[in-house]
């Protein structure tokens, strides 16, 4: 495997995305108290300001660039980037590109593209989006749901109950466990008041 051409670029989109993945999941548990969510919410600000620097200077961070793990990086810093919309949208874009170019993959699009529609009000394509409540996990409202599989389908994602009920059952075992290892179909989400909840 040809290592990645920024190593050193990769080690801090992965530091800093490792972290913001164990903050987000304490969050949406509500394990975090106020001023530990303000921190939370700077540290989002300050990945997003980042990543738009690397943009900036590299376009996006793809795997030739910075290696798989410092791609995967990338784009959850761009999901978390609730607080830099036009940041999620350019990111968007760039992300449909590197897709096209096999710098990342079409699930990470399919889940941004979910998220900056909720962001904007709008209903999701693909149903990777949820909120934590007190019913636990949710999924945000979706567009057609009756041709959601299909367009899961489509960007390689597992039909919506099997994702769902993966999702469900490691938000049973994540108060116990402390764990949030989401896999490329389970990426935390969403933004206060939506307690960055889960995507399947």
């Amino acid at each position: 495997m040809t290592p990645p051409l920024r190593s050193d670029i990769a080690r801090v989109l992965v530091d800093r995305a490792q972290a913001a993945r164990r903050h987000h999941a304490n969050l949406t548990q509500g394990r975090l108290e106020r001023s530990d969510i303000d921190r939370v919410r700077h540290g989002d600000f300050a990945n997003a300001r980042l990543l738009r620097r690397l943009v900036n200077e590299h376009g996006w961070p793809g795997r030739t660039l910075v290696g798989d793990a410092g791609a995967d990086a990338a784009w959850l810093i761009a999901l978390y980037a609730d607080v830099e919309p036009e940041l999620q949208r350019r990111a968007l874009r760039l992300l449909a590109t590197a897709v096209e170019r096999g710098e990342a993959m079409i699930q990470q699009w399919a889940h941004l593209y979910d998220r900056c529609s909720i962001n904007t009000g709008k209903r999701q394509l693909y149903g990777t989006q949820y909120q934590h409540g007190p019913a636990g996990m949710t999924v945000l409202p979706v567009l057609e749901p009756a041709g959601l599989d299909n367009r899961r389908a489509s960007v390689g994602l597992p039909p919506f109950a099997i994702a769902h009920e993966a999702l469900r059952r490691r938000h049973l075992r994540e108060p116990e466990s402390g764990r949030s290892d989401a896999g490329p179909d389970e990426v935390p989400s969403g933004k206060v008041p939506l307690a960055t909840g889960a995507a399947a």
